[in-house]
């Protein structure tokens, strides 16, 4: 894909700390680390977001995750692990190349990751007839 960053790093077009590798799926340090070990996992076809990525792809990708966080556990003391994704402009997606933020974890790193979400009223039942008409 023309002007994907994450294309030229894959392609090595672009230089990147490499942290794991396989035929589907690349792991890498991204530039801008916001946290101890923060890694970006990509697959290594492009697909823009979660609605464009095929099933198998996406369990590769978890599969990587998986290995990376039990390596981040034994090398670097995570205690946690954070996995961020957004899909689509109005979820902030800021790269249209699919990826995941690993964020490892550590006791008392102060780092608050979940978003503070504005009350808001719902019908669960009225909800869940538009999500699945017709089921009961």
């Amino acid at each position: 894909m023309d002007n994907c960053i994450f294309c030229e790093i894959i392609t090595k077009k672009k230089p990147a700390k490499i942290i794991y590798e396989n035929r589907d799926v690349l792991c890498f340090l991204p530039k801008k680390i916001e946290v101890h070990g923060h890694t970006l996992i990509v697959p290594k076809k492009h697909f823009q977001d979660l609605y464009d990525i095929p099933a198998k792809i996406l369990c590769e990708l978890t599969k990587a995750t998986k290995f990376l966080t039990i390596e981040y556990q034994k090398s670097i003391k995570a205690t946690g692990i954070n996995l961020m994704h957004a899909s689509g402009k109005d979820a902030q997606q800021s790269i249209f190349h699919f990826h995941f933020h690993l964020l490892p974890r550590f006791q008392n790193d102060s780092l608050d990751t979940w978003p503070k979400f504005k009350k808001i009223k719902v019908d669960n039942d009225e909800l869940w007839q538009k999500l699945f008409p017709g089921v009961n």
